[in-house]
């Protein structure tokens, strides 16, 4: 498959229906109008989630047999320990910086001050767990029962044991793991068949989306909302660049560039589990991480890290504090830190995780939660550049704990790029 071509087809299959759907929105203002009934919540919408659903489909059978491979394939276990603790430190380390980014800014452009805010707005958060059962909650009572709800983080646990267990049945061993070797050539057929149509899914979504809202909602929220996208394309060049540039040693430009797909999933689905399975593939075929890495470290990425989410809710902060003239000191500035960046593993699970860990963050500073309601109108089209941002910080983080464990390919990185473009080693 031509790769660049893809990804070519996939901006296209995005502006196409940037166009269309915007077109639609002007010409039917009204929701029950027949074009908009019949062909954008129709046809357009069948289409989107027909694609969604089918990216779905393959998340937990995907990362199931790929980590239990990647496992099974180590040699001792005092590698998966250092590849588990590197991992989740890099986690941690990004998701820290960049809700520190998102303060920083945010102080410094001051969206909130002089708005209007509706102060009657309403905003219920969702429960969030405590801390002590999101730990119980990490071990699956019943594995059938976490791959059919989805719940990543048993299912990743349930995939890691199976695979030590392989690792150290000698024969029985060897045979289950060419078995899952085949399947997993299958998963990842079926994956190579999904990304043929992925221009007309992405079409679709756009279309299907930009259809319903158009831009009205933004006007009213333009400064934060810029503010959050420039703090999100900050975090995505400087901190991923200067992290792959200096922990992994490799061109940074070279690495975004064989990250490209992946963003446009990203984009257009606002989902990093759904996105999982072409970010795996491409963190292994495009990237040059080796599966043993890959197929711990992204899933585990899809599941905890919320880089975008964490520089939302620093913006969010900042804008809620000014918008009802409550000063949260530099104190509270650092509890938002502390608290965003823990809440980013504590809350992994939990259904419209970036608005509940919103919610923790505004209780924890003494801020109105109500104040969420007002940012919700612009929050779709923010969520699809943070799960962008997402699923590069998932790429990255595999790439530097691949190559600080020499499990990675440099021929395979570098491979579409020109002699001139090689990455430092």
């Amino acid at each position: 498959m031509d790769r660049n071509k893809l990804t070519r087809n996939i901006l296209i299959g995005m502006a196409a229906g940037f166009l269309l759907g915007s077109l639609i929105h002007f010409m039917t203002p009204a929701a029950d109008g027949l074009l908009q009934v019949y062909v954008v919540d129709g046809l357009f919408e069948v289409g989107g989630k027909i694609f969604i659903n089918s990216l779905k489909l393959l998340v937990v059978p995907l990362v199931f047999i790929s980590l239990v491979c990647g496992a099974s394939n180590l040699s001792d276990g005092s590698s998966m320990g250092r590849i588990g603790l590197k991992t989740i430190l890099l986690y941690l380390l990004t998701t820290a910086v960049a809700i520190a980014l998102a303060l920083i800014v945010a102080t410094a452009v001051n969206p909130g001050i002089g708005i209007n805010l509706n102060t009657d707005a309403q905003y219920i958060a969702a429960e969030s767990p405590s801390l002590k059962q999101v730990v119980i909650n990490i071990f699956p009572t019943n594995p059938v029962k976490a791959m059919a709800e989805g719940n990543m983080l048993q299912v990743i646990v349930f995939a890691l044991l199976v695979g030590v267990a392989i690792n150290k049945c000698g024969e029985p061993g060897q045979r289950v793991r060419a078995t899952l070797n085949d399947w997993d050539e299958v998963i990842m057929r079926l994956i190579l068949m999904l990304m043929a149509v992925a221009p007309v899914g992405v079409f679709c979504l756009m279309v299907s989306l930009f259809a319903n809202m158009g831009f009205s909602a933004i006007g009213d929220l333009a400064k934060y909302f810029f503010t959050v996208v420039g703090v999100l394309i900050l975090h995505f060049f400087l901190t991923y660049g200067l992290l792959v540039r200096f922990l992994a040693n490799l061109n940074p430009w070279i690495f975004l560039k064989n990250v490209a797909p992946v963003l446009a999933y990203a984009f257009s689905t606002s989902s990093s589990n759904a996105t999982l399975p072409v970010t795996l593939e491409t963190v292994e075929k495009r990237l040059g991480v080796r599966n043993e890495v890959a197929a711990f470290t992204v899933p585990l990425g899809a599941t905890i890290n919320m880089d975008g989410t964490a520089i939302m809710q620093g913006v969010a902060t900042v804008f809620i504090s000014q918008a009802y003239n409550i000063d949260i000191s530099l104190t509270g500035y650092l509890m938002v830190i502390l608290t965003a960046t823990l809440a980013s593993i504590g809350t992994a699970g939990v259904p419209g995780v970036g608005l509940i860990t919103l919610a923790l963050v505004l209780t924890q500073v003494g801020l109105p939660v109500e104040g969420i309601a007002l940012i919700i109108g612009v929050d779709r089209l923010l969520d699809m550049l943070r799960t962008a941002v997402n699923v590069t910080g998932d790429a990255s983080v595999a790439t530097i704990v691949a190559r600080s464990e020499n499990k990675f390919d440099m021929d395979v990185f570098s491979q579409d790029s020109d002699a001139e473009t090689e990455a430092v080693v």
